[in-house]
This record gives C-alpha cells, structure tokens and sequence, in this order.
C-alpha cells in the first residue's frame, strides 16, 4: 500500500479495478503477511503463519471478514491447490512426527485424506524431538522457539546445548520433523545434544508489533532473545553451561556475531555470511533500504546507531573461537563483512578459521557445497563442545569420526 518501511511492516491483499483506480487494502484488520492463492465465487483465498503454524483463510472482499479454514490450531500447511469449482483442496503438511504429506479435503466439510507416505522413508531412524517453548526475554516480551531433544532424552542429565539462528530477521523456525541445510540438527541430538531454534523479535508469524521490536534495536535485543532462552533452558537443570555453542545465516550469522563480541556464554560460534559490521554492509549490499528501514537512519546520519548495533565495536571483549562461513561473491551481505570480522578476531588473538565457498552469494546452493558447510559446521562445533580433534580447515576432507554417533 505504499508504505515506506515495508522491510518490517504487514504486507496486505488489495483489489482494484481492471481498468485502473485506486487499490483499496482488504486486511488492514489481519495482523500478518498474507500471502494470495487465488480468487474463487466463494471468496479470496490466502495462507498466512500464526505463530509456529500455517494455515489458509477466506476473504470476503465486500464486507473484509476474514474466515480460517484450516484446523487445528497447531497446523502447518501450505501449497494450497483447489479444483476449478472451488469445491475440493489440495494442500501439504509436516509437523514435529511427519514429513511433508499431501492431502486432499472438501473445503465445506473437511475430511483431509492423505495421499502419499513420505514419512516412510525415515521410519527406520531414530530421530529428535521437537516442541514448541516459551520464555519470557530480558525486557519482558514473551518469546517462542523450537526445542529440539535427544530420543532418549533424559532430564536428570546434563546436555551440551547448541542455539541455532534463522535468517531474515523476518525468518521463522518451524517443529519441522528433520532439519537440513547447514545445521545437522539431527546428527548432534543424536550425539547426546540439546538444541533450541530462537523466534527472536522480528520473526514472522507474530504479528508487525513483534516483528518491528528491533527497530533501532537489532543485534541488541536480538541477544536478549537468545541469552533468555538459554537461561529458561539452564534454569531446568539439564543443560551443561560449559558445552553450549551458537550458530546461524544470513541475519542468524549477524546475531551469532553479535554474541561472539558481546558475550562470553558459549563455548565456540558459527558465523554464517553475517553482518561484523552495519556501515560496510549499507554501502555494499545489494538491498540498500533495509538498513535505514531498520535503523531510520544511514551511517552518516546516525553513526552512533550503526555503532550500537555493529559486532565490530565490540571486538575488544570478544574471546569465543569463531567459524566464519562465507559465500565468495554474496551481495546481501557482501564478504567485506566476514573479512572485517575475522581480521578484528585475529587482532585479538581469538581462535578464528574462515571458510569461503567458492563461486557462491548469499546462499550455499548445490548439494555436495552445503553438504561441506555442514561438514565443516559438525567439525568446529564437535572439537569445542564434544572433544573431537580439530581438522585441517584447509583441507576438503572431514573425517568420518565428525559425523559418527557415540556408539560408533
């Protein structure tokens, strides 16, 4: 609709006229990004998050009612299809004990009925579990995250702990029932850790109050988000605090370096293509707006908030051993950023390595690359928290203990 800050601000569904006019927004009142599937005689059709779930809705758009049609609350769907009439739906969905399944219902009368048995596949593997948590942050905002435990979790024993970041900041993290890319959430329960995924202020699926909570406050707040989350974990007696690590991409790899220079709580850290410092990203990022849209301001005209907020001010304090992942050509958060950091680590004889994946951005795309991020992942954070020896960072190949289960 126009909006000037729309980094953190609740897209909307608008109509207008075919032959031009004036858009007219029908979910102002609708507390989330709803994202359109299509426009039936029955109304409008959208999905959006609510919290930790996924669900679709109607749209009237004479009178703007608004109408779930998915149940139950705890739902997680998605790739919503209807029949031409609009009578039937497809859709798919994963939870916490279940691959993503596709499923076909009556849309009036629900009655899904499952059509393909994916989950299949893993039935043989002993997996995590995964549940939904909530604390309270330093200033007081509730806070949800994903707790991730061993099969054989026990709570009279004492667990290494590894926090896992999203991206974004307008990212979520979701009970999904196997994690991939490059954190082996899986590998590591199984080894006997505890996980926790952080819905830190600013996530998706809590509405644009929570999501604009680190206005001027990113970094900052974003670690009271985390550190809370450890606490409300350490508090229950399970956690041992002297095997803890954190790791995460993208704006999850800006948090991670933002605790390795302002904290002292972990035992070692995984900077994935973060954010060292907020003025060298404004002037070579490829999305230039989203700092001003975050922080009001550009370093010129406000350097004192670039400062509050950059991990590199901080990198006096900074002792915790840091892994650096980097994608060689990344525009989002441009190399510079890893660079800067681990040079300020180095200064201050921090135990540092830096990985830079060749030929990639942003993202580490192709199979065997993301399969080496986590390879390299497993490495750092199974020498600091697990004793294993560390490797050759130089050298491409990993030994197969890094990936072995303790009773192997």
């Amino acid at each position: 609709m126009g909006g000037a800050r729309f980094f953190h601000a609740n897209s909307r569904i608008a109509v207008v006229s075919a032959s031009g006019g004036t858009p007219r927004s029908l979910t102002n009142a609708f507390d989330e990004n709803p994202q359109l599937t299509n426009w039936l005689p029955a109304g409008i059709h959208f999905s959006a998050l609510q919290k930790t779930s996924y669900h679709l809705f109607r749209l009237d758009p004479a009178t703007s009612r608004i109408t779930r049609l998915t149940s139950p609350a705890t739902l997680l769907a998605g790739n919503f299809s209807f029949t031409p009439d609009g009578s039937r739906l497809a859709y798919t969905t994963f939870g916490p004990k279940q691959l993503s399944e596709v499923y076909v219902s009556s849309v009036e009368t629900p009655a899904p009925v499952k059509l393909t048995n994916m989950t299949a596949q893993v039935s043989g593997h002993t997996l995590a579990t995964r549940e939904v948590i909530t604390w309270k942050s330093q200033d007081g905002t509730p806070i949800e995250g994903i707790l991730i435990k061993p099969a054989n979790f026990d709570p009279t024993r004492k667990y290494p702990l590894l926090c896992i970041i999203h991206g974004g900041p307008t990212g979520i993290d979701l009970p999904s029932m196997v994690d991939t890319r490059y954190y082996p959430s899986d590998i590591w329960a199984a080894r006997g850790a505890v996980l926790l995924k952080v819905n830190y202020r600013g996530s998706a699926g809590y509405g644009e109050a929570f999501r604009q909570l680190n206005v001027r406050n990113l970094g900052v707040g974003d670690a009271w988000d985390v550190l809370s989350g450890v606490d409300h974990l350490v508090k229950q007696g399970f956690i041992d605090e002297k095997k803890m690590g954190c790791m995460g991409w993208s704006q999850g790899g800006y948090i991670s370096a933002f605790l390795t220079t302002t904290s002292r709580r972990f035992a070692a850290i995984s900077v994935g293509a973060g954010i060292s410092n907020w003025a060298t990203y404004y002037y070579n990022t490829d999305i230039t707006p989203f700092t001003p849209m975050y922080l009001n301001d550009n370093p010129a005209g406000d350097p004192d908030i670039y400062r509050k907020t950059s991990p590199m001010t901080y990198i006096r304090q900074a002792a915790t051993p840091t892994l650096i992942q980097h994608g060689e050509f990344d525009r989002r958060v441009p190399i510079p950023n890893g660079y800067e950091l681990r040079q300020g680590l180095e200064d201050q004889k921090v135990p540092v390595e830096m990985v830079v994946y060749k030929g990639y951005g942003h993202g580490i795309t192709k199979p065997k690359s993301m399969r080496a991020v986590m390879q390299h992942n497993l490495a750092w954070f199974n020498h600091y928290l697990f004793g294993d020896p560390l490797p050759e960072f130089a050298k491409p190949e990993i030994p197969d203990s890094a990936t072995a289960s303790p009773e192997k």
